[in-house]
């Protein structure tokens, strides 16, 4: 998966000025049925696209007619510190909307050095689900080749990370101008809107780890997940093999939340993850601070680590979610 590149930077690539036509789309049905995209904005960025107050991604909903929804602050896509957004409506309302908020973003990143961002070329990624992705590649890759030549955008869809629990999704990131990638993103709307499981995932909530949309700027969509109970002060907890819940006091007493989490040491590796990655990313999304025992040191009488979690109670549950769906991920893979 492409988790390196920021969601939106320019590459020194100029090609040519961004003509001023309007953005017009190929279907002349005036009884569109309503779909949307999703993409992701670097989150440096994304207040810029709220505006003071809500005021710009307002004036965005009632220019372009499309719903737009926005990500917290601390809501990222999986192995990214990037925040999503959705746009939903007909393929023309998406695509004024996505023009607005793709233009803002350019002013953004070439305000200080006032360069002529018109021809510059820039990575829009798409959040796709895997079901979906199909029809875009087509038959030996026809169909997103002719999107490429059609549009002269750089299209290129990554694979699907399984690293993630709960993760369907994959990225497909357009490279060019805004032009190019415009055209592009109407080519795959179009393309997706052929598709009818695509259109029924529009109010599936997300069921990414640690990614709890409690609440959008804009109109809200979907269900939200339920929330995770709320953790008692210094209390710990054991995720064996059979996922139990067998809850103990801490001796700590001190004044600081904290939770102990016993995971099977046959899973640690899974919540973990290669050089830390996984748990860091835990820590950064959560914003709890998360210590693992050493190798060997178990809750008494098993072979659990402790897995400690500890800072503001929201945070608590956060991280303590996300571990539970890694140990659960290490259930099934280990029993395949």
């Amino acid at each position: 998966m492409e988790t390196n590149e920021s969601s939106y930077v320019p590459s020194p690539d100029v090609h040519g000025k961004r003509s001023t036509a309007p953005v017009k789309s190929l279907s002349s049905d005036p009884t569109e049925k309503p779909t949307y995209i999703r993409f992701l904005v670097s989150n440096p960025l994304a207040g810029a696209v709220i505006g003071k107050g809500g005021s710009t991604i307002n004036d965005f909903q009632s220019q372009s007619g499309a719903r737009i929804q926005l990500s917290r602050s601390h809501e990222f896509f999986p192995g990214t510190t990037d925040r999503i957004i959705m746009i939903a409506g007909t393929i023309d309302e998406i695509l004024r909307a996505v023009d607005l908020v793709i233009d803002k973003l350019l002013t953004e990143l070439h305000a200080e050095d006032q360069a002529d961002d018109v021809g510059t070329k820039t990575k829009l990624r798409l959040i796709v689900p895997n079901s979906s992705c199909g029809s875009i590649i087509g038959k030996a890759g026809a169909t997103i080749k002719s999107f490429m030549d059609d549009s002269q955008a750089v299209i290129k869809i990554s694979r699907l990370d399984h690293s993630y629990y709960g993760l369907n999704d994959r990225l497909v990131t357009l490279t060019g101008t805004l032009d190019e990638q415009m055209r592009a993103l109407e080519l795959i709307l179009l393309k997706l809107s052929e598709d009818t499981l695509y259109s029924q995932t529009m109010t599936v909530p997300y069921t990414y780890a640690g990614v709890f949309f409690s609440g959008f700027h804009g109109m809200p969509y979907g269900a939200v997940p339920p929330p995770v109970p709320a953790v008692p002060h210094n209390t710990a907890a054991h995720y064996g093999p059979n996922m139990g819940g067998r809850k103990f006091q801490n001796n700590k007493d001190d004044r600081t939340n904290s939770l102990t989490i016993g995971v099977a040491d046959e899973h640690i590796g899974f919540v973990v993850g290669r050089g830390g990655r996984n748990i860091m990313e835990i820590s950064q999304i959560s914003g709890a601070r998360i210590k693992v025992s050493d190798r060997g040191d178990f809750f008494s009488g098993t072979s659990e680590r402790k897995v400690t979690i500890s800072g503001p109670q929201r945070s608590i549950r956060t991280a303590e979610s996300m571990i539970m769906q890694k140990v659960a991920y290490a259930s099934d893979r280990l029993m395949d």
